[in-house]
């Protein structure tokens, strides 16, 4: 005598594994999508092409940092790189004004970049870096290609945002303290590269690619593809727990 499949349960667990199947699939979706740089929450002037941005201006990924203790890492591509002239004072001091910050910064959208636009061409433009959104970032001058700039950040005890330049960590610059939401984020200078950085005509949605000469970061999200350790055991591959709508 025959026996269904519902009898013996075998649709229920075939209908269970599926949507399994598909909760798994949604979330890798979502993951994907937020742990990347977000086009709507990031200067026009970037470029974006997958994890790599160039150009310039201010660039965020497009999910908050909730976790307890989370580490990412941005890989430095600066063609035609060449070593610093040791002997010029005046290049470290060029170089700090002009190199590319990192760290976090608190949420941005199209208005606030209309606004620093406005100011730029009203010649009023005297932004603090709390008013660039560069306020919970920091400088990393003479960055050479092959570079990996590493971030930590940690919520409980005490909030910090700590720099590492290929696995050293940078303690002169790390930040105490920090409150609200916050995302991890690059802010890119103009003529960042070799005197052709700035601005393409093919920047609008985030087209184009890396211009030659400019120096261009690559976000990694992925433990597999960190190049150095986080600074402690407890700091684990940002989690996309919630994203941006």
């Amino acid at each position: 005598m025959g026996c269904c499949c519902s009898c013996l349960g075998i649709g229920e667990d075939s209908s269970s594994s599926t949507r399994e199947t598909e909760l798994s699939s949604k979330q890798q979706k979502v993951n994907s999508s937020t742990l990347a740089i977000a086009r709507h929450m990031s200067a026009p002037g970037i470029r974006i092409r997958g994890a790599t941005v160039s150009g310039e201006g201010l660039a965020l990924a497009g999910v908050t940092i909730e976790q307890d203790a989370a580490y990412w890492e941005w890989h430095i591509t600066k063609p035609g790189d060449t070593p610093p002239d040791e002997d010029n004072d005046d290049d470290d001091y060029d170089e700090e004004i002009h190199a590319v910050k990192f760290g976090v910064s608190t949420k941005k959208d199209k208005a606030f970049y209309r606004a620093l636009k406005s100011a730029a061409d009203s010649g009023t433009d005297e932004s603090t870096p709390m008013e660039d959104g560069t306020a919970l970032m920091r400088p990393i001058p003479q960055l050479r290609d092959g570079d990996t700039i590493g971030i930590a950040v940690q919520h409980s005890d005490l909030p910090m945002v700590q720099f590492l330049l290929n696995g050293e960590p940078l303690h002169e610059i790390a930040i105490n303290r920090f409150r609200g939401a916050v995302y991890p984020s690059i802010y890119l200078p103009g003529g960042n590269g070799d005197g052709q950085g700035g601005v393409s005509e093919n920047t609008k949605g985030g087209g184009g690619g890396v211009v030659e000469g400019d120096i261009s970061a690559t976000v990694v999200f992925d433990e597999n593809d960190f190049r150095e350790l986080s600074p402690h055991s407890r700091f684990g591959p940002l989690i996309a727990a919630r994203g941006i709508i």
